[in-house]
């Protein structure tokens, strides 16, 4: 059988007891070994990190020395120590260990071990630990085949694995083990490590020196898999020596693994400044500087959920009502990088990223919640209407509780005249929406609805005068909006609901506001007004070509759609007053 080149296989007829880590399935790391490999601690003394499964008692201890045969599956990411582990398991008693990769072994290869397990163990023979790397590479059928020796410890199983053992390993065998989770290191543990290397023996032994920035480089590209640290090293002091030099630079550092080195500290002022930049990239509507900054802290090993969760808050705080979605793409994204994890969880965080960035923006909900706490905290805000308390209870009828309510949906509007505040709030507006966005629609909806809440009739016919005031301060404006032409709409809404002269006397200040497109919109926005809409849409052609230039179908749909709901909405608002039967 072909083994993995970090082990050395023994032969599964060999009945010779083990003398040393050779006879016991590792071979003693050669002088030119890989630097990870001769750094491996040699007891449990120089272990670093996984401090909670080391405890006097722990399982982890009684598995290294030995005082308790059970079978244990390590489970952790790369460079937590696994392999390490079986070392020093392999290193600690007089137990017969067998070291094998899921990669290269078969069925064939784990019934020879357990076959001469069985035997040895029948004439007096030691136990035999069998050590099997990448457990989850093996088929069910081949974690199958290890079961009954498991069981009725034939074997002790030593398995390790990156990838979660619930849905890599079979239920049977994941019952018949001690399941031990090793967390990636910590950024003191990995320093620990390298300084180590640099001055012991079995490493660097003192050749070379490493600058407290090219450490802090290390560090910060190992994230926590110290494996990774230490190859990343031992490349640097080749590089330093091979141009004579005695100390390794941030320099060779980077040149050694190709890779720059991230200014970022996750406990300190870069933290923060590069945190910032990329909200108000986001805010300021640039995709590719928010992106930068993304890039900038996934390399410098940033918490993708920590990310994840100043997405979602973005998508409240600065898009909010003007694009809803982006709030569903943002909790995706942040549930995306539970599911999925790094590296590819980038991809989420970046189509969230663009999303932001692109998406119109309002901070109308923050202000809005920011008020009203406001409100609350200074003690505004009295009892709960009786009309508006609960009614469901036995007793609650003669509280006067729910007298007086009017049921919404009895109106065919589905709104109706009624008090929902407490009574020192009554027409206190917190919320106040802008018209970027989808956020415009909504800004056309709740004057209407106020109204109608409120009682306070339908909203006041628009004058000449007014419309044309309006209509020229969209000229002067129109080409600063995201979309253009949305000043030239705001006016059209007002000349919807004139009529005769006002009209065409609207339509003629309002030049300027949208080119031939405004004409074709005016048109149906002008609605019965006949040839003095004709006459007024003629007016303004030609108007607006900076704001026409960005967006002129836009212009002309939007002025059909809102003028028409401005025109719609007059109709309505006068019975607010006396709509909605009163609940018993």
């Amino acid at each position: 059988m072909e083994t993995d080149g970090l082990f050395s296989l023994a032969s599964p007829g060999d009945r010779v007891a083990p003398t040393g880590a050779e006879a016991s399935g590792f071979g003693a790391p050669a002088a030119d070994a890989p630097l990870p490999v001769r750094m491996r601690p040699v007891g449990l003394d120089e272990l670093i990190g996984q401090e909670h499964l080391l405890a006097p008692g722990a399982p982890l201890r009684q598995l290294v020395t030995g005082s308790s045969p059970m079978s244990v599956i390590l489970w952790g990411p790369p460079g937590t120590g696994k392999t390490t582990i079986a070392h020093l398991v392999a290193n600690a008693t007089d137990r017969k260990f067998v070291a094998m990769s899921a990669l290269t072994a078969g069925v064939k290869d784990v019934r020879a071990v357990i076959d001469t397990a069985r035997r040895e163990r029948r004439y007096g023979g030691p136990p035999t630990v069998l050590f099997i790397d990448e457990v989850h590479r093996f088929s069910k059928t081949q974690q199958d085949s290890l079961l009954a020796a498991v069981e009725d410890r034939t074997v002790t199983l030593l398995a390790a694995t990156t990838e979660n053992p619930y849905f890599s390993v079979i239920s049977p065998l994941l019952s018949r083990c001690v399941l031990l989770t090793l967390q990636a290191l910590e950024e003191d543990d990995v320093r620990g490590l390298i300084r180590r290397a640099v001055t012991d023996g079995r490493g660097l032994g003192g050749a070379v020196t490493l600058t407290a920035e090219a450490e802090d480089h290390l560090v910060r590209l190992a994230s926590g898999d110290v494996r990774k640290a230490l190859t990343a090293l031992e490349a640097a002091a080749g590089s330093a020596q091979a141009q004579g030099a005695r100390e390794i630079d941030l320099a060779t550092a980077e040149r050694a693994v190709d890779v720059a080195a991230v200014r970022y500290d996750r406990d300190g002022d870069a933290h923060y400044d590069v945190t910032s930049a990329f909200i108000k990239s986001m805010r300021g509507s640039d995709p590719d500087a928010a992106l930068h900054w993304l890039a900038r802290m996934l390399v410098a090993g940033e918490d993708p959920r920590f990310i994840a969760r100043r997405i979602v808050i973005f998508a409240s705080e600065d898009v909010g009502m003007a694009d809803p979605q982006a709030l569903l793409v943002a909790t995706a994204a942040a549930q995306a990088v539970q599911l999925i994890g790094m590296p590819e969880a980038q991809l989420n965080l970046a189509q969230a990223v663009v999303h932001m960035a692109t998406a119109p923006k309002s901070n109308t909900v923050t202000t809005a919640i920011g008020e009203a706490i406001t409100d609350v905290r200074k003690g505004r805000g009295g009892a709960v209407p009786a009309h508006l308390r609960d009614a469901h209870y036995s007793g609650s009828k003669g509280l006067g509780h729910g007298r007086g309510y009017r049921y919404p949906h009895d109106d065919q509007r589905g709104v109706v005249r009624q008090q929902y505040a407490p009574d020192d709030l009554v027409g206190t507006d917190y919320y106040r929406p802008t018209d970027h966005g989808a956020e415009r629609a909504v800004g056309e909806r709740v004057p209407r609805l106020r109204r109608i809440v409120r009682g306070l009739g339908p909203a006041p016919r628009a004058t000449a005068t007014t419309v044309a005031t309006t209509a020229t301060t969209a000229s002067a404006d129109g080409a600063d909006h995201a979309v253009g032409g949305e000043r030239a709409v705001d006016a059209s809404q007002s000349v919807a609901g004139s009529s005769g002269e006002q009209a065409v006397d609207a339509a003629q200040s309002a030049a300027g506001s949208g080119g031939e497109q405004v004409v074709d919109a005016s048109r149906s926005a002008a609605g019965s007004s006949g040839d003095q809409a004709v006459d007024a849409a003629q007016s303004l052609a030609g108007s607006a070509p900076d704001a026409t230039a960005d967006g002129p179908e836009t212009v002309a749909d939007g002025v059909s759609s809102t003028a028409t709901s401005a025109a719609n909405a007059g109709t309505t608002d006068d019975s607010g007053d006396t709509a909605g039967e009163e609940q018993p």
